[in-house]
């Protein structure tokens, strides 16, 4: 009998996007309430008169630690990372089609076949990584005809 013919996998398979539902929610939920109470701090000192820097407001008012970046080229450091981990973890998961086929024999397949998107995805990272680090801005107009 297969797993996904019986009441057991199918409880596997809804408790699994369960919990990938409730994590995303969970993370935009910790997000919002990270701001909501950036802006009550912001309103509060506002309301009690307190001079604000704009260091300060431009701190509480970003969504991340870091620098915000325009330049595309500045993401193809991040873009290899990504390309190098994906990669590889479609190289493991042929490796893994070829150990778990020699016993599921059904599942040889499916597995590879998963396994060699995942490098695709991978390799595709990977390459535009390559295109963004060759990225030179032109000096008009976006909607200049070259």
């Amino acid at each position: 009998m297969h797993i996904f013919n019986s009441l057991e996998g199918t409880i596997v398979a809804v408790a699994f996007w369960i919990f990938l539902t409730v994590s995303a929610v969970a993370g935009m939920r910790y997000e919002f309430r990270k701001r909501q109470l950036a802006m009550e701090s912001l309103r509060a000192a506002i309301e009690r008169g307190q001079p604000l820097e704009p260091e300060v407001v431009a701190k509480l008012l970003s969504r991340r630690n870091e620098p915000e970046t325009d330049r595309p080229e500045d993401l193809a450091p991040y873009l290899k990372i990504g390309g190098i981990i994906t990669a590889a973890a479609g190289i493991g998961v042929v490796i893994a089609g070829l150990f778990i086929g020699a016993q599921f024999p059904v599942a040889k397949l499916p597995m590879l076949g998963a396994g060699v998107l995942v490098v695709c995805v991978g390799a595709g990272l990977l390459l535009a990584a390559g295109a963004v680090g060759r990225y030179r801005p032109s000096g008009g107009s976006p909607d200049r005809v070259a």
